[in-house]
Protein backbone atom coordinates (compact mmCIF):
# COMPACT_ATOMS: atom_id res chain seq x y z
CA UNK A 1 0.00 0.00 0.00
CA UNK A 2 1.41 3.32 -1.12
CA UNK A 3 0.45 6.55 0.63
CA UNK A 4 1.31 9.97 -0.78
CA UNK A 5 1.01 13.03 1.45
CA UNK A 6 -0.26 15.56 -1.06
CA UNK A 7 -0.75 18.37 1.46
CA UNK A 8 0.18 18.60 5.14
CA UNK A 9 -1.09 22.01 6.29
CA UNK A 10 -4.40 23.01 7.85
CA UNK A 11 -6.89 25.31 6.13
CA UNK A 12 -5.19 28.27 4.44
CA UNK A 13 -1.93 26.38 3.88
CA UNK A 14 1.50 27.61 4.96
CA UNK A 15 2.23 30.44 4.65
CA UNK A 16 -1.39 31.57 4.73
CA UNK A 17 -2.06 34.27 2.17
CA UNK A 18 -3.19 36.95 4.65
CA UNK A 19 -1.30 35.94 7.79
CA UNK A 20 1.70 37.67 9.34
CA UNK A 21 2.15 35.45 12.38
CA UNK A 22 5.78 34.65 13.31
CA UNK A 23 5.78 31.55 11.10
CA UNK A 24 4.21 33.08 8.00
CA UNK A 25 6.22 36.28 8.28
CA UNK A 26 9.38 34.31 9.00
CA UNK A 27 9.12 32.04 5.97
CA UNK A 28 8.39 35.00 3.67
CA UNK A 29 11.38 36.93 5.00
CA UNK A 30 13.55 33.81 5.11
CA UNK A 31 14.29 34.38 8.81
CA UNK A 32 13.21 30.89 9.92
CA UNK A 33 13.90 27.43 8.57
CA UNK A 34 10.53 26.13 7.40
CA UNK A 35 8.94 24.35 4.44
CA UNK A 36 5.84 25.68 2.62
CA UNK A 37 2.86 23.34 2.71
CA UNK A 38 -0.44 23.00 0.88
CA UNK A 39 -3.74 22.09 2.55
CA UNK A 40 -4.03 18.55 3.84
CA UNK A 41 -4.85 15.56 1.67
CA UNK A 42 -3.43 12.11 1.00
CA UNK A 43 -3.69 9.61 -1.85
CA UNK A 44 -3.62 5.83 -1.47
CA UNK A 45 -2.82 3.19 -4.09
CA UNK A 46 -2.20 -0.54 -4.38
CA UNK A 47 -0.37 -0.38 -7.72
CA UNK A 48 0.98 3.17 -8.00
CA UNK A 49 -1.30 3.89 -10.97
CA UNK A 50 -4.85 4.01 -9.60
CA UNK A 51 -5.31 6.30 -6.59
CA UNK A 52 -7.93 6.96 -3.96
CA UNK A 53 -7.96 10.66 -3.05
CA UNK A 54 -8.67 11.16 0.65
CA UNK A 55 -10.11 14.67 0.99
CA UNK A 56 -10.09 17.08 -1.93
CA UNK A 57 -8.00 20.11 -0.98
CA UNK A 58 -8.45 23.50 -2.68
CA UNK A 59 -4.78 22.99 -3.65
CA UNK A 60 -5.48 19.76 -5.58
CA UNK A 61 -4.29 21.11 -8.95
CA UNK A 62 -0.91 22.08 -7.51
CA UNK A 63 -0.74 18.74 -5.72
CA UNK A 64 -1.39 16.82 -8.95
CA UNK A 65 1.32 18.84 -10.68
CA UNK A 66 3.74 17.99 -7.87
CA UNK A 67 2.92 14.27 -7.96
CA UNK A 68 3.17 12.91 -11.53
CA UNK A 69 1.87 9.52 -10.36
CA UNK A 70 -1.59 11.11 -10.19
CA UNK A 71 -1.39 11.90 -13.93
CA UNK A 72 -0.36 8.66 -15.69
CA UNK A 73 -1.18 10.07 -19.18
CA UNK A 74 -2.57 6.84 -20.63
CA UNK A 75 -4.87 8.79 -22.96
CA UNK A 76 -5.41 12.31 -24.27
CA UNK A 77 -7.31 13.11 -21.04
CA UNK A 78 -6.48 10.97 -18.04
CA UNK A 79 -6.06 10.88 -14.29
CA UNK A 80 -4.87 8.39 -11.72
CA UNK A 81 -7.60 9.56 -9.32
CA UNK A 82 -10.30 6.88 -9.52
CA UNK A 83 -12.38 7.83 -6.47
CA UNK A 84 -12.55 10.22 -3.52
CA UNK A 85 -13.26 9.74 0.19
CA UNK A 86 -14.30 12.72 2.30
CA UNK A 87 -13.71 12.53 6.04
CA UNK A 88 -15.80 15.63 6.75
CA UNK A 89 -17.36 18.55 4.88
CA UNK A 90 -14.84 21.23 5.87
CA UNK A 91 -14.07 23.72 3.09
CA UNK A 92 -10.37 22.83 3.06
CA UNK A 93 -11.28 19.16 2.48
CA UNK A 94 -14.03 19.43 -0.15
CA UNK A 95 -13.66 22.45 -2.44
CA UNK A 96 -10.99 20.68 -4.49
CA UNK A 97 -13.88 18.71 -6.00
CA UNK A 98 -14.67 21.81 -8.04
CA UNK A 99 -11.19 21.65 -9.54
CA UNK A 100 -11.89 18.10 -10.77
CA UNK A 101 -15.03 19.10 -12.68
CA UNK A 102 -13.51 18.21 -16.09
CA UNK A 103 -13.59 14.51 -15.21
CA UNK A 104 -14.98 12.50 -18.12
CA UNK A 105 -17.21 10.44 -15.83
CA UNK A 106 -19.02 11.11 -12.53
CA UNK A 107 -16.60 11.05 -9.59
CA UNK A 108 -17.26 8.18 -7.17
CA UNK A 109 -17.52 10.00 -3.84
CA UNK A 110 -17.43 8.03 -0.59
CA UNK A 111 -18.83 9.98 2.36
CA UNK A 112 -21.33 9.71 5.20
CA UNK A 113 -24.91 10.89 4.91
CA UNK A 114 -24.34 14.02 7.09
CA UNK A 115 -21.43 15.06 4.85
CA UNK A 116 -23.46 14.41 1.70
CA UNK A 117 -26.30 16.48 3.17
CA UNK A 118 -23.94 19.38 3.92
CA UNK A 119 -22.63 19.26 0.35
CA UNK A 120 -26.19 19.26 -0.97
CA UNK A 121 -27.42 22.18 1.16
CA UNK A 122 -25.09 24.47 3.12
CA UNK A 123 -22.29 24.22 0.54
CA UNK A 124 -24.13 22.80 -2.49
CA UNK A 125 -21.22 21.31 -4.43
CA UNK A 126 -23.41 18.43 -5.54
CA UNK A 127 -25.71 20.85 -7.38
CA UNK A 128 -22.85 22.78 -8.96
CA UNK A 129 -21.02 19.66 -10.12
CA UNK A 130 -24.21 18.18 -11.57
CA UNK A 131 -23.66 20.68 -14.41
CA UNK A 132 -20.15 19.26 -15.01
CA UNK A 133 -18.88 15.75 -14.26
CA UNK A 134 -21.33 14.99 -11.46
CA UNK A 135 -20.79 13.02 -8.27
CA UNK A 136 -21.70 9.39 -7.68
CA UNK A 137 -22.44 9.08 -3.96
CA UNK A 138 -21.09 5.92 -2.34
CA UNK A 139 -22.45 5.98 1.25
CA UNK A 140 -20.22 5.35 4.25
CA UNK A 141 -22.17 3.91 7.15
CA UNK A 142 -20.94 4.73 10.65
CA UNK A 143 -22.70 4.38 13.97
CA UNK A 144 -21.78 5.78 17.35
CA UNK A 145 -18.98 4.04 19.25
CA UNK A 146 -18.33 1.32 16.70
CA UNK A 147 -16.38 0.63 13.53
CA UNK A 148 -18.40 0.86 10.34
CA UNK A 149 -18.70 -1.87 7.71
CA UNK A 150 -15.40 -2.19 5.81
CA UNK A 151 -15.06 -0.62 2.38
CA UNK A 152 -13.50 -2.54 -0.49
CA UNK A 153 -12.75 -0.57 -3.63
CA UNK A 154 -12.20 -2.39 -6.91
CA UNK A 155 -9.13 -0.34 -7.77
CA UNK A 156 -7.55 -1.01 -4.35
CA UNK A 157 -7.27 -4.81 -4.31
CA UNK A 158 -6.15 -6.34 -1.00
CA UNK A 159 -6.77 -3.06 0.86
CA UNK A 160 -9.57 -2.86 3.42
CA UNK A 161 -10.81 0.53 4.62
CA UNK A 162 -12.54 0.64 8.01
CA UNK A 163 -14.32 3.93 8.83
CA UNK A 164 -15.13 5.00 12.39
CA UNK A 165 -16.82 8.10 13.86
CA UNK A 166 -14.91 10.97 15.47
CA UNK A 167 -16.10 13.63 17.88
CA UNK A 168 -15.16 16.89 16.21
CA UNK A 169 -16.96 19.83 14.60
CA UNK A 170 -19.14 20.04 11.50
CA UNK A 171 -18.33 23.04 9.26
CA UNK A 172 -19.57 26.50 10.30
CA UNK A 173 -22.08 26.49 7.43
CA UNK A 174 -23.52 23.10 8.44
CA UNK A 175 -26.92 22.88 10.17
CA UNK A 176 -25.17 20.39 12.46
CA UNK A 177 -22.53 22.85 13.67
CA UNK A 178 -24.16 23.19 17.11
CA UNK A 179 -25.86 19.79 16.99
CA UNK A 180 -23.19 17.18 16.17
CA UNK A 181 -24.25 14.11 14.21
CA UNK A 182 -22.54 10.75 14.05
CA UNK A 183 -20.76 10.88 10.71
CA UNK A 184 -19.98 14.60 10.65
CA UNK A 185 -16.35 13.52 10.97
CA UNK A 186 -14.71 10.13 10.51
CA UNK A 187 -11.33 8.49 10.82
CA UNK A 188 -10.02 5.64 8.69
CA UNK A 189 -8.10 2.43 9.27
CA UNK A 190 -6.57 1.20 6.00
CA UNK A 191 -5.09 -2.30 6.02
CA UNK A 192 -2.92 -3.96 3.39
CA UNK A 193 -4.12 -7.54 3.62
CA UNK A 194 -0.95 -8.84 1.94
CA UNK A 195 1.45 -7.33 4.47
CA UNK A 196 -0.93 -7.02 7.41
CA UNK A 197 0.17 -3.39 7.88
CA UNK A 198 -2.40 -0.74 8.84
CA UNK A 199 -2.59 3.05 8.53
CA UNK A 200 -4.60 5.17 10.98
CA UNK A 201 -5.68 8.47 9.40
CA UNK A 202 -7.49 11.28 11.22
CA UNK A 203 -6.47 14.84 10.20
CA UNK A 204 -9.23 16.32 12.37
CA UNK A 205 -9.52 14.95 15.89
CA UNK A 206 -11.17 16.81 18.74
CA UNK A 207 -11.43 14.19 21.48
CA UNK A 208 -9.71 10.99 22.48
CA UNK A 209 -12.30 8.26 22.96
CA UNK A 210 -12.03 4.49 23.55
CA UNK A 211 -12.81 3.70 19.90
CA UNK A 212 -10.13 6.11 18.67
CA UNK A 213 -7.54 4.63 21.03
CA UNK A 214 -8.48 1.14 19.88
CA UNK A 215 -8.05 2.19 16.25
CA UNK A 216 -4.67 3.75 17.01
CA UNK A 217 -3.54 0.62 18.83
CA UNK A 218 -4.29 -1.47 15.72
CA UNK A 219 -2.18 0.71 13.43
CA UNK A 220 1.44 0.41 12.36
CA UNK A 221 1.51 4.01 11.16
CA UNK A 222 -0.50 6.84 12.75
CA UNK A 223 -1.11 9.94 10.61
CA UNK A 224 -3.02 12.24 12.91
CA UNK A 225 -4.20 15.78 13.68
CA UNK A 226 -1.30 18.17 14.32
CA UNK A 227 -3.21 21.44 14.01
CA UNK A 228 -2.02 23.40 17.05
CA UNK A 229 0.55 23.13 19.80
CA UNK A 230 -1.48 24.67 22.65
CA UNK A 231 -5.17 24.99 23.46
CA UNK A 232 -5.05 28.82 23.35
CA UNK A 233 -2.58 29.19 20.48
CA UNK A 234 -4.88 31.03 18.07
CA UNK A 235 -6.20 33.35 20.80
CA UNK A 236 -2.74 34.18 22.15
CA UNK A 237 -1.45 35.12 18.69
CA UNK A 238 -4.51 37.27 17.99
CA UNK A 239 -5.59 35.06 15.07
CA UNK A 240 -8.92 33.84 16.44
CA UNK A 241 -11.20 33.94 19.45
CA UNK A 242 -11.54 30.16 19.48
CA UNK A 243 -9.68 27.53 21.47
CA UNK A 244 -8.44 24.33 19.87
CA UNK A 245 -11.38 22.42 21.38
CA UNK A 246 -13.86 24.94 19.96
CA UNK A 247 -12.33 24.38 16.52
CA UNK A 248 -12.52 20.60 16.94
CA UNK A 249 -8.83 19.83 17.43
CA UNK A 250 -6.69 18.27 20.15
CA UNK A 251 -3.47 20.24 20.84
CA UNK A 252 -0.12 18.48 21.00
CA UNK A 253 1.10 19.78 24.36
CA UNK A 254 -0.30 19.60 27.87
CA UNK A 255 -1.98 16.83 29.88
CA UNK A 256 -4.03 14.61 27.60
CA UNK A 257 -2.53 16.26 24.52
CA UNK A 258 -1.53 14.43 21.36
CA UNK A 259 2.07 13.89 22.49
CA UNK A 260 1.01 12.09 25.65
CA UNK A 261 -1.54 10.03 23.71
CA UNK A 262 1.04 8.96 21.14
CA UNK A 263 3.59 8.18 23.87
CA UNK A 264 1.08 5.84 25.52
CA UNK A 265 0.92 3.70 22.39
CA UNK A 266 4.49 2.44 22.68
CA UNK A 267 7.53 2.66 20.44
CA UNK A 268 6.63 0.14 17.72
CA UNK A 269 4.54 2.54 15.62
CA UNK A 270 5.43 5.28 13.18
CA UNK A 271 3.79 8.50 14.41
CA UNK A 272 3.27 11.47 12.08
CA UNK A 273 1.41 14.77 12.55
CA UNK A 274 -0.55 16.23 9.62
CA UNK A 275 -3.02 19.14 9.12
CA UNK A 276 -0.60 21.58 10.77
CA UNK A 277 -1.86 25.13 11.22
CA UNK A 278 0.32 28.05 10.11
CA UNK A 279 0.43 29.24 13.74
CA UNK A 280 1.98 26.02 15.10
CA UNK A 281 5.60 26.60 16.23
CA UNK A 282 6.59 23.07 15.11
CA UNK A 283 6.73 24.45 11.55
CA UNK A 284 9.89 26.30 12.55
CA UNK A 285 12.49 23.54 12.27
CA UNK A 286 14.69 25.22 14.88
CA UNK A 287 11.96 25.69 17.48
CA UNK A 288 11.96 24.09 20.91
CA UNK A 289 8.61 22.53 20.06
CA UNK A 290 10.03 20.80 16.99
CA UNK A 291 12.84 19.47 19.18
CA UNK A 292 10.29 18.12 21.67
CA UNK A 293 8.57 16.15 18.91
CA UNK A 294 11.89 14.75 17.74
CA UNK A 295 12.68 13.63 21.29
CA UNK A 296 9.35 11.78 21.35
CA UNK A 297 9.99 10.18 17.91
CA UNK A 298 7.02 12.03 16.38
CA UNK A 299 7.43 13.13 12.76
CA UNK A 300 5.96 16.20 11.06
CA UNK A 301 4.35 15.49 7.69
CA UNK A 302 5.53 17.44 4.68
CA UNK A 303 4.10 17.63 1.17
CA UNK A 304 5.50 14.85 -0.96
CA UNK A 305 6.14 12.43 1.93
CA UNK A 306 5.74 8.82 0.83
CA UNK A 307 4.72 5.98 3.14
CA UNK A 308 4.72 2.28 2.18
CA UNK A 309 2.89 -0.30 4.29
Amino acid sequence: MKILVLGSAAGGGFPQWNCNCPNCDGIRRNTIRAIPRTQSSIAVSADGVQWLLVNASPDILKQIQSNPALQPARSIRDTGITSVILMDAQIDHVTGLLMLRESGTPLPLYCTQPVWHDLSSGLPLTQVLSHYCGLEHQPIDVQANRFGPPLRLEHLPDITIMPFPLSSKAPPYSPNRANPQTGDNIGLLMTNEKTGKTLFYAPGLGQMEPLVLEAMSRADCILVDGTVWTEDEMIRLGLSRKTAAQMGHLPQSGPGGMISVLDSLGDDKRKILIHINNSNPILNQDSQEAAVLQAHAIEIAVDGMEITL
